[in-house]
């Protein structure tokens, strides 16, 4: 039997994050991926590094999807980063076509390079058109406060407030990740089913962010989901191998560190 892995996501040039994670993570769990690119993401590294941020045509992202479904029978999905409201109106449209198991949502809001404009109206439709289409979100903490539209998150029961919020706004379960950002030794996740907050702890790893980090949470979830795994065994599965990811991380001339599955 073959476990499918689907991700509907962007591409990001240097390997660290977005697609390139998403399959490598895929692949590492046993799970055969498959993607679609929503758009293309290139650190400019004659401009301090910072985001170029270019969308895929909203009918080239039609046809990728098209071609997935009609090639297997699908039913696990990972969404990543959509970008635009063309496109996220158009990956809704076809998940709302089809019946899934499970639908991972990693609500990446803004890209640095994209017009500050585009944030808000790209945050109204993920809301509206998306988010109560799915099994599992997978906020950080600058997304769960966002979603949850709380002024802030500094404690763990914090996060849980904001995981209970989101959750009412649709999806199944919330994964609300706290990260190295929130005090303390441990790197704290928690899981909201819609009843109980289940809170999932590891030892930090360094204080700083590294990239891939959360699309390898989320496309960890995806893979583990995709083999029948529950969501509380996906989640803790998802964190040790994530942990493992970050433990391994690889340095460059990028002014961050990346994760490494495997």
């Amino acid at each position: 039997m073959v476990d499918f892995a689907y991700v509907i996501a962007g591409s990001e040039a240097t390997g660290g994050a977005g697609i390139q994670t998403d399959l490598k993570t895929f692949q590492q769990l046993g799970a055969f991926g498959l993607g679609t690119i929503t758009c293309i993401v290139s650190f400019d590294p004659k401009n301090n590094w910072g985001h170029r941020f270019v969308p895929v045509d909203p009918a080239v992202i039609a046809d990728q999807i098209e071609a997935a479904t009609s090639a297997y029978d699908l039913d696990v999905v990972k969404i990543g980063m959509m970008g635009t409201p063309a496109t996220i109106d158009v990956v809704a449209d076809a998940l709302a076509r089809q019946s899934w198991r499970h639908v991972v949502l990693d609500p990446v809001l803004i890209c640095k390079g994209q017009e500050p404009g585009a944030a808000l109206d790209t945050d109204q439709a993920l809301r509206a058109k998306v988010l109560p289409q799915a099994t599992v979100v997978t906020p950080n903490l600058f997304e769960a406060q966002i979603l949850s539209g709380m002024d802030s998150i500094q404690t763990v029961d914090d996060l849980a407030e904001a995981a209970r919020r989101i959750g009412a706004q649709g999806p199944q379960y919330v994964l609300a990740k706290g990260g190295v950002e929130l005090p303390g030794d441990d790197a704290v996740d928690v899981l909201f089913d819609g009843e109980d907050v289940t809170v999932l702890r590891a030892p930090k790893i360094g204080s700083e962010r590294v990239s891939g980090a959360g699309c390898t949470l989320a496309a960890a979830v995806t893979a583990e989901l995709a083999k029948g795994a529950t969501v509380l065994e996906a989640a803790r599965r998802a964190k040790d191998f994530t942990s493992d990811a970050i433990a391994a991380r690889v340095s460059g001339n990028l002014p961050f560190d990346a994760v490494r599955q495997g």
